[in-house]
């Protein structure tokens, strides 16, 4: 390790704690982890983990900044509105962590590309809004070989889940989405935050969380969420963690896998 005078000053407060220390900052420099979307999650998620010091963050969004995204997509500002999400994130983190690497996909995740942009990070934070792109997230990155973890939110609740179920040890392997839901719901059965809404600030403790599990997965340390469901009522303040065990009749995981490749996705996505 060769931290510079300014990195052990940054990242002071990591260096100092037990399971982290130089070592642990060294492992989060030379990490790198794909968000997907640069919105309500994608938003906390990404500024945490560059002021960690992740040292490659990818992005991908295919959207612009809207004035109404600005009530929760807190790494744009006003000035950005009317530009591409990617690069007014690039320009915000860049601002927050020069140790940063952030690579823009200005693109929409889809079966034809997941696969590419997955494969060349650690990690993937899926903070996408919409079921179909959940389920082919969580597909690329089993049939990649790559952790997921993956935040949820409507409303007043949030859910937050990490899947590993790619790694199998003694006891087996964990579950992935599809051993929770089986199938996205029939469009328009359950509305979006668009249409329902959203508390702004729940975008921020989500992404929070999301973000601390990523670190945790990177730096090897703590309870992994592999194997659980969390569950935030804002309006409660209460937490709830479920466990949840893999499915043997899971689709994709389980004892006889229907998915083997991402054909799937690519036959709903051209279907009328």
């Amino acid at each position: 390790m060769g931290f510079s005078e300014d990195q052990i000053n940054r990242y002071a407060r990591h260096i100092l704690l037990d399971g982290v220390g130089g070592v642990g900052q060294q492992k989060l420099l030379d990490s790198s982890v794909l968000v997907v979307g640069a919105g309500g999650l994608g938003s906390p998620v990404l500024m945490y983990l560059a002021a960690a010091g992740v040292g490659t963050l990818g992005v991908v969004d295919d959207d612009v900044v809207d004035l109404s995204n600005l009530q929760r997509q807190i790494v744009h500002s006003t000035a950005a509105v009317g530009t591409p999400k990617v690069e007014s994130a690039k320009k915000t983190l860049a601002a927050i962590n020069p140790d940063v690497t952030v690579i823009p996909h200005q693109e929409r995740i889809t079966a034809e590309n997941a696969l590419d942009l997955i494969s060349g990070y650690d990690i993937v934070a899926d903070g996408s809004d919409n079921f179909a792109t959940r389920f082919l997230i969580n597909d690329a990155c089993y049939l990649a070989k790559k952790t997921l973890v993956s935040a949820a939110i409507l409303k007043f609740d949030v859910q937050l889940y990490t899947f590993k179920a790619h790694l199998v040890d003694d006891e087996g392997h964990g579950p992935c989405y599809r051993c929770i839901f089986l199938e996205p719901p029939p469009e328009g059965q359950i509305p979006t935050c668009a249409e329902a809404g959203v508390l702004g600030a729940l975008c921020g403790m989500a992404g929070s969380l999301q973000a601390t599990e990523v670190l945790k997965e990177l730096i090897g340390i703590g309870e992994s969420l592999s194997g659980a469901l969390m569950i935030y009522d804002g309006l409660a303040t209460t937490f709830r963690k479920i466990s949840v065990k893999p499915d043997p009749g899971c689709r994709l995981c389980g004892d006889s896998p229907v998915i083997t490749d991402l054909t799937i996705h690519q036959a709903e996505s051209q279907s009328p």
